[in-house]
C-alpha cells in the first residue's frame, strides 16, 4: 500500500474535501513533523495518546486514527501492551509528500455517526417493522451466532442485520446511508484498527446487543430499540478507544 502524507505546512485545500484532507492525515503529518522537531529516532517510542492530544488540542480517539494512519504509512508500529514505536526516521518521512487515495472518513468518526444514525433508524423501526421485516432480521442474528468463531461470516451476518433493520423503516435513503456507512467501514484505516482491536469476546458483547436490539424490534418497543441500538456502537467505539498499553 502506498500511504502518503503531505505535512501540515505543505497540505492545500481543494475546492471539494479530498482524502488528504481527512483531519486525521492532517494530525499525523502533524505528529511526524513534531518527531523530526525533537529528533525522535527509530525505535524511540512515541509519547503517549494523552501527551499528543493536549500538544495539539484533538481528542485522544484523534490521535489514534492519526497513529494507524502512521502505521499504515510504515512509519510507526503499534505493539499491543506497549504502545507505538518510531521504525522510520521521522524526518525522512516527513521529506516525501505522499497520496492515500483509498482513506475514508475515521473509524471513530464514522461510529460516532452511525450512533446517532442508526439508534433513530432502530426507534422508527419498532413503530415500522412488519413480520416479515423481523424474520430476515432474526435470520441474520441466528447466522452471526452460528459464525460467531468465523470472523469473516460473522461480519457479513452482522451488515445483513443492520441493513435490514433500515429496510424496516421502508425509507430507502434511511438504507441508503446505512449501506454507505458500512461501505466505509472498508477502508485501510478501519481495517488496521480492527486489526488490533477486533477480537473472540468482542464478537459475543456485540451478539448480545444485537439480541437487546431484537428484542425491543420484537416488542415495538422505540425507546428501547434506541437505547439498545446507541449502547451498542458506544461500547464498540469505547473497545476501539481503549489503549495500547
Amino acid at each position: 500500500m502506498n500511504l502518503q502524507l503531505i505535512p501540515a505546512a505543505a497540505a492545500k485545500p481543494s475546492t471539494e474535501e479530498t482524502d488528504v484532507e481527512r483531519p486525521y492525515l492532517r494530525l499525523a503529518a502533524q505528529i511526524l513533523a513534531l518527531l523530526a522537531h525533537k529528533g525522535v529516532k527509530a525505535g524511540e517510542r512515541l509519547p503517549s495518546e494523552r501527551a499528543l492530544a493536549e500538544q495539539f488540542e484533538v481528542s485522544r480517539t484523534s490521535v489514534r486514527e492519526a497513529i494507524i494512519a502512521l502505521e499504515l504509512q510504515g512509519a510507526v508500529e503499534v505493539r499491543g501492551g506497549s504502545g507505538a514505536y518510531v521504525i522510520q526516521t521521522p524526518a525522512t518521512a516527513t521529506q516525501t509528500p505522499v497520496f492515500m487515495p483509498e482513506a475514508g472518513p475515521g473509524p471513530f468518526e464514522l461510529l460516532r455517526a452511525r450512533c446517532l444514525i442508526e439508534s433513530e433508524i432502530a426507534s422508527v423501526a419498532a413503530e415500522t417493522r412488519k413480520d416479515a421485516d423481523l424474520d430476515r432480521i432474526f435470520e441474520a442474528l441466528a447466522d452471526m451466532r452460528l459464525h460467531m468463531d468465523d470472523k469473516v461470516a460473522n461480519e457479513a451476518a452482522d451488515r445483513r442485520f443492520h441493513l435490514y433493520i433500515a429496510e424496516s423503516t421502508g425509507n430507502s435513503v434511511l438504507l441508503q446511508m446505512v449501506t454507505a456507512m458500512w461501505d466505509h467501514a472498508k477502508g485501510p484505516v478501519w481495517a488496521k484498527i480492527d486489526q488490533h482491536f477486533h477480537s473472540p469476546a468482542l464478537r459475543v458483547s456485540s451478539q448480545e446487543d444485537h439480541q437487546r436490539v431484537f428484542d425491543a424490534l420484537m416488542a415495538r418497543d422505540p425507546v428501547a430499540a434506541r437505547t439498545a441500538m446507541r449502547a451498542h456502537l458506544e461500547r464498540v467505539i469505547k473497545e476501539f478507544a481503549q489503549a495500547w498499553r
